[in-house]
């Protein structure tokens, strides 16, 4: 790499030749060695459908800072990357595609359709790895993982038959979450609930005996086709009466029972509901207790089966609508009653879920959730922030058992075999063509797993479980888990009850969840608010590095953070600002053979410089132990851009010798060092054109607190002598004084040393032609500064030509006047003031007082002049 610095700084000329360099030299790849302690994250397997977008750039750049840092301070740190097939999430895409060729999945067959998922795979499966790459992602690809990879499957295989030979698979008849448009069932943690307006329908079933009706209200009339029962509470007076009697069911017109059951609320609308079994999951729990029969009315298509006589093809709402219609007409609809209610929808394309019964596969839950909340109560893993704990132990307390079994063919097939004959269930880990039992060829199960079902084995069958490998044994149990809270069920709370039960061991020590990327109006950036951000095009006007410093700047553990254009601009004007100090560092360095070490003999500002750099060192490091990383990186800005470049580099102006150019170099070597987690690129393209030992800096050590580098005392005189400087050249600001208009400086202190040692320095930053310091002074005529450590006097006629001065501001005073007095008519006269709004009145007001300070203030700097 060349040691020269071009004229500005050009991500896209950096980014791609650093980041190959890092490839290069495998500086990502992490080793085996007894010597150092191991730290790894699992990144969270992004989408194969998916291109980058916010949300990525906030949980890798997270992850990455991390990761980067761990490994200058040491670690063997592994940064395991992989992306996730996404069963559901591909699978719909890939149907959607067909659909616009005008082909169905069915007309291909099963192998037709995964010839083409594989190929679909192929085609986007690498785009964002590539793209994760742009961000400077430091991850092992060497060790890179798919859900759908041999070692991932085998150990899919490998669970669910342990798993089912424990008795915690089981295959059965349950009420399911179902959503038509995907053409599969859910788990409950797929189920989003959104408030959307509905009827309550309010109906009269009559008794069958002709002694009257029964009145009750529903939300979804068209499930009545699958009514077998209507309920009331056993205690409740008002129906003893027909308790045990049949009503007619409308539109069917078949007989059901009127049953007893202590789920109906007495006093909730009429103390009546209809008993769907199959599409009501408390109906089923009444079915079951009352054995009545499960009516299932709907297709796998979302429309109204066989059961459902002439109304058999439609799709539910169509039914709805023309069940509504007959009842109508037929009289049993009494009235309907507008109502708010939320409607449970699927979580991945927000169509209304439908509860159905269905046989499928399930989890039991119970026995391996309990372990799992121990784990996060005795703090052997650490949720942070520490509030999302009560969200996870109210899923986990609360948990059902987990329906793992999909309707479609995109991802790890159900291990279980049937035989049609004798009727058996064989699960296995290898494929099984024939029954054991009789001879006769089995059938295999369609169905697929739930891809959350690969996921939450992520932390360990990355690592080649159930084997016992090398890898496994060294990098496992895993350190950090960094995702967004809003996959807490999905994947968080999975990962460890799996990790738990198939490991006996917790699968990482600290879950640290970062919040949102929101727009700057804190709303939620999505397609419909036309208000995404692509991060790669950020990438390409801005850099890398500029993004990952906006969306990690500011940011807390768990709460969300705002992006603007503004934002990302700010922080590539700081990058700038880093290649212009490192530039002007060059300057002065180029020619000379300077070491890397500090030299013995420091100046004050020296020590103020480097003790303020210790101090920021340590700071950070504990800033990022409590994975405060916005805290973290607003330090080491404040310090480069005020500390270095504001002040240490002016200093450095005026004395330019072989020891300032050491802590220079020094100073923004180790600087970048911290800054390097954060902005990875334009620091090691820095750091290589400086003199620096190692190969590269994201290899180098992290900075650590220094005992004697500690200098509290020498800090504290030199920010005397910099309030003092800021002090005089504010006085100057405020009078309008040029730069080039030179003043002798007076500085009254009991405590000269530092004012002496910096003269120099405090004459070229004050604009001052000379300095003198004593314990007192009087200077007729001056202005006067007063800071912590002195009292300063200007001497005016220095300063400024007193008679124009005075002119200026005789002019300036008579302006401010005239507006004071046109504001003080305006607030006298009863018509403005009765008839102006109030928020007008209050602004006039406003400007009035700031009208009144200021002509005390020129007044008073008229009276200074005289």
């Amino acid at each position: 790499m060349s040691k020269e610095l071009a004229k500005a700084y050009e991500p896209r000329e950096v980014e791609g030749r650093i980041y190959d360099f890092w490839l290069k030299n495998k500086y990502f790849h992490a080793e085996i060695d007894p010597n150092k302690k191991p730290y790894t994250i699992m990144m969270p397997p992004p989408n194969v459908t998916d291109q980058l977008h916010v949300g990525h750039a906030m949980t890798m750049t997270t992850q990455d800072v991390l990761i980067r840092w761990k490994r200058m301070q040491g670690y063997s740190a592994l940064w395991l990357p992989g992306t996730d097939h996404a069963a559901l999430a591909t699978e719909v895409k890939i149907v959607e595609a067909m659909a616009k060729e005008g082909i169905k999945k069915e007309d291909l067959g099963r192998d037709g359709f995964m010839e083409r998922a594989w190929a679909w795979n192929d085609k986007y499966g690498g785009r964002i790895i590539e793209q994760l790459k742009l961000l400077g992602s430091s991850a092992d690809w060497d060790r890179q993982r798919f859900t759908l990879d041999e070692g991932c499957s085998k150990a899919v295989r490998h669970v669910f038959v342990k798993l089912y030979e424990k008795g915690l698979i089981y295959r059965g008849e349950r009420m399911t979450n179902y959503c038509a448009h995907c053409g599969t069932a859910l788990s409950d943690a797929e189920v989003e609930f959104e408030e959307k307006d509905g009827s309550f329908w309010h109906l009269k079933y009559p008794l069958a005996d002709g002694s009257g009706y029964v009145q009750l209200a529903t939300t979804r009339p068209e499930t009545m086709l699958g009514d077998t029962a209507l309920a009331v509470h056993p205690e409740d007076e008002r129906y003893k009466d027909i308790i045990g009697k049949n009503v007619i069911l409308p539109l069917v017109n078949k007989e059901i029972p009127v049953v007893a059951d202590e789920y109906v609320e007495m006093d909730f609308g009429t103390g009546v509901v209809k008993i769907t079994p199959a599409h009501d999951p408390n109906d089923f729990l009444v079915g079951q207790r009352h054995d009545l029969p499960v009516i299932t009315i709907m297709d796998g298509a979302g429309n109204i089966n066989e059961n459902g006589g002439k109304y058999q093809g439609l799709s539910m709402m169509e039914a709805r609508k023309q069940i509504v219609k007959d009842l109508e007409e037929g009289g049993y609809l009494l009235k309907v009653e507008p109502i708010k209610h939320n409607v449970g929808t699927c979580h991945r394309c927000h169509t209304p879920v439908e509860p159905r019964v269905s046989t499928q596969w399930f989890v039991k839950m119970e026995s391996m959730a309990k372990p799992a909340i121990e784990a996060v109560r005795q703090k052997k893993i650490k949720i942070i922030p520490e509030r999302l704990e009560k969200v996870y132990y109210n899923w986990m307390e609360n948990i059902k058992d987990w329906c793992i079994s999909r309707q479609i063919w995109w991802g790890h097939r159900i291990p279980a075999w049937y035989c049609d004959d004798c009727g058996e269930i064989f699960v296995s880990e290898e494929d099984i063509a024939v029954c054991p039992k009789c001879g006769k060829p089995l059938r295999r199960d369609e169905d697929t797993l739930d891809t959350w079902f690969s996921s939450a084995l992520w932390p360990f069958s990355t690592l080649g479980w159930p084997e016992d490998t090398e890898d496994l044994r060294y990098f496992y149990p895993t350190n950090t888990l960094v995702t967004g809270w809003d996959i807490i069920f999905f994947w968080v709370a999975r990962m460890i009850f799996s990790g738990i039960e198939q490991t006996g061991e917790i699968p990482f020590d600290t879950v640290f969840f970062h919040g949102l990327v929101r727009d700057a109006q804190g709303r939620k950036m999505s397609k419909s608010l036309g208000n995404g951000v692509d991060p790669v095009e950020v990438i390409d006007k801005y850099g890398a590095d500029a993004l990952r410093l906006t969306i990690i700047t500011g940011t807390s553990p768990g709460n969300d953070t705002r992006y603007s254009d503004e934002k990302v601009a700010a922080s590539r004007n700081f990058a700038n600002k880093i290649w212009n100090a490192a530039r002007f560092i060059h300057m002065n360095i180029d020619g000379h053979e300077v070491s890397t070490e500090l030299p013995e003999e420091l100046t004050l500002e020296d020590k103020w410089i480097v003790s303020k750099f210790n101090r920021v060192a340590r700071d950070m490091t504990e800033n990022l132990e409590r994975f405060e990383l916005g805290v973290a990186v607003q330090k080491v800005y404040d310090f480069m851009w005020g500390d270095f470049c504001d002040w240490y580099i002016e200093l450095s102006k005026g004395r330019m010798d072989d020891g300032n150019r050491r802590v220079l170099c020094w100073v923004l070597g180790n600087t970048l060092k911290l800054l390097h987690p954060f902005m990875p690129f334009i620091t090691e393209e820095i750091w290589q054109s400086l003199p620096h030992e190692g190969e590269a800096i994201m290899v180098s050590k992290w900075p650590e607190f220094d005992e004697k580098l500690d200098f509290p005392a020498e800090e504290a005189e030199m920010e005397k002598v910099m309030e003092l400087i800021t002090a005089v050249r504010t006085r100057r600001s405020e009078m309008n004084v040029p730069p080039s208009r030179k003043a002798h400086l007076y500085i009254e202190t009991g405590v000269p040393e530092a004012f002496d040692t910096e003269k120099e320095s405090i004459a070229r930053l004050a604009y001052c032609s000379g300095v003198e310091t004593g314990e007192s002074f009087n200077v007729p005529g001056a202005v006067t500064v007063v800071t912590s450590g002195c009292r300063a006097y200007l001497p005016m006629d220095d300063l400024i030509d007193r008679e124009a001065e005075v002119k200026r501001l005789t002019k300036e005073l008579e302006s401010a006047k005239k507006q004071l007095e046109t504001v003080e008519n305006k607030l006298g006269n009863e018509t403005f003031m009765s008839k102006a709004p109030q928020n007008v009145i209050d602004g006039v007001r406003a400007n009035g007082e700031k009208l009144k300070e200021k002509v005390q203030r020129i007044e008073e700097a008229l009276e200074g002049l005289k």
